[in-house]
């Protein structure tokens, strides 16, 4: 499995809280560095503490999943 498809295994686990909030996250790219750029969508898109999930939420599950991950970016 490559580092894209764990990534996406690893989204997967946190998708479903974020739909239930009306939100999603897309996977848009990883670099050679584990640098991770992802969309937030939906109600996440706008959402006042969206850098809070991205970075206590998305960033710290995929770290622990995945540590070739260094660190989660919102495009």
């Amino acid at each position: 499995m490559d580092l894209k498809e764990k990534i996406e295994v690893s989204l997967g686990k946190i998708r479903p809280a974020l739909q239930a909030d009306g939100g999603g996250v897309e996977l848009v790219s990883v670099d050679d560095n584990g640098v991770v750029k992802v969309k937030l969508m939906g109600a996440c898109g706008g959402c006042p503490m969206s850098q809070m999930t991205l970075k206590m939420g998305i960033e710290k599950i995929l770290k622990k999943d995945i540590p070739e991950v260094e660190r989660v970016e919102s495009l």
